[in-house]
């Protein structure tokens, strides 16, 4: 007999995790609580209560959070421009640390001893989930079925759901996409199915969130970005909540073509894996949070969160957002972002994103009078680049006078 009594699991209504119930409860003779999060991944999570309470489950957590996602995860990680191996926007590792920390949360608010999760031993959202579970709870158990069972196949979990009188209409009525997808406000992923042949290019149809730029308008759309210590207040002159922000620029970002991505990542686990995204919301907002500390951040300080951005992009993207180092370089960041207010102009056209205008009347670092081809009237003496220059080369001019050669 297992002394594991209550498990808390993320819980999708999908195939997988109705299994884990039935296979929690078999296996560990355990009461099993499910956990379901809408975090924007556009399909309704309330019918997973239904399903939940059809497996015999009696506490049952759908929570909305939408909001706490982009606010408290998303728009933290767009203050350091985070791109992952110069490409990934990182739309499923954001998700994952704000999952732990609720399955903690109710785990906590149950007495539940363990927490468990339908990510399969070859990823690394197994990493994620459980690096948070351990840093917010460290003798919290964590069951991970596809380490342990041997229902390593469609056809297998589909056996058992007969076997043990799973309803699996849920998974059967709709078509089936042939690629592993994961959703939320921030993107949509693929992959599996053909996608595990890098040569392959996907199908036209595959794509959900956006329409190819040669299908785009052919007409530009211009939005308007207002800032706040960093993070994306308004558009177009409107207060939004972050939610909103980022649900209205998947919109127009996807209207116009914008956000696709194809690339072969390198895991956590070791191995490499091709996938594709779709990041319109967060392709528009990374470039426009750039413009805007272009204009507002002291050089040193832009060039100092640049040099640390990938290191803060393989925190995330590996599963450390509950550490020390994360902790220590998101207080760096949002230091950094106390300047970083105004406004950004975009032009987005056939899949591209390109800043038209940005202003701050409170925090530009930006010059015209002494920036300017024309008359200064003095603002800038240019006798002054003469020595700064010789200062510079100094250390190469006695390099070179002692025979040291740069070509």
């Amino acid at each position: 007999m297992s002394d594991i009594k209550k498990v808390v699991l993320a819980y999708s209504g999908g195939l997988d995790t109705s299994v884990i119930v039935k296979w929690l409860q078999e296996t560990y003779q355990c009461e099993v609580v499910t956990f379901t999060a809408d975090i924007g991944q556009g399909e309704e999570v309330e019918p997973a209560r239904a399903k939940a309470e059809a497996l015999g489950v009696k506490e049952i957590y759908v929570d909305d959070l939408r909001e706490e996602f982009v606010r408290d995860y998303v728009f933290p990680m767009f203050r350091a421009n985070t791109v992952y191996e110069g490409e990934y926007l990182l739309g499923t590792s954001i998700a994952r640390p704000l999952i732990a920390k609720r399955l903690i949360e109710i785990a906590n608010e149950t007495g539940a001893d363990a927490i468990s999760h339908g990510a399969t031993g070859k990823g690394n959202d197994q990493v994620r989930f459980e690096l948070g579970a351990y840093a917010l709870k460290p003798g919290i158990e964590v069951i991970a079925p596809w380490r342990e069972w041997e229902l390593n196949s469609r056809e297998k979990l589909m056996d058992y759901c007969e076997e043990h009188g799973i309803p699996v209409d849920f998974s059967g009525k709709k078509k089936k996409s042939p690629y592993s997808m994961d959703a939320n406000l921030l993107h949509i992923s693929y992959e599996g199915g053909n996608l595990e042949d890098p040569w392959w290019e996907p199908e036209e149809d595959m794509w959900r969130w956006s329409v190819s730029p040669e299908n785009a308008p052919d007409e530009p759309t211009y939005i308007e970005l207002s800032y706040a210590k960093g993070d994306i207040v308004a558009i177009d002159g409107q207060d939004m909540s972050p939610a909103t922000v980022l649900t209205y620029l998947n919109k127009v970002g996807g209207d116009n073509g914008i956000g696709r991505l194809d690339l072969v990542e390198n895991r956590y686990v070791g191995m490499k894996s091709r996938g594709c995204y779709e990041t319109p919301g967060g392709t528009i907002m990374l470039r426009a949070h750039r413009a805007i500390e272009s204009l507002t951040l002291d050089r040193e300080v832009a060039h100092l969160k640049d040099s640390l951005m990938p290191k803060y992009a393989e925190v995330v993207y590996n599963g450390y957002w509950w550490s020390p180092e994360r902790a220590v370089l998101q207080a760096l960041i949002d230091e950094s972002q106390k300047v970083v207010n105004g406004t950004v102009t975009l032009r987005l056209f056939k899949g591209a994103v390109s800043v038209v205008g940005r202003d701050s009347s409170t925090d530009s670092l930006y010059d015209a009078d002494v920036v300017t081809f024309e008359d200064d009237q003095g603002a800038y003496n240019q006798e002054d680049a003469g020595g700064f220059i010789k200062l510079n080369a100094l250390r190469l001019r006695l390099g070179a006078k002692r025979g040291r050669k740069y070509l």
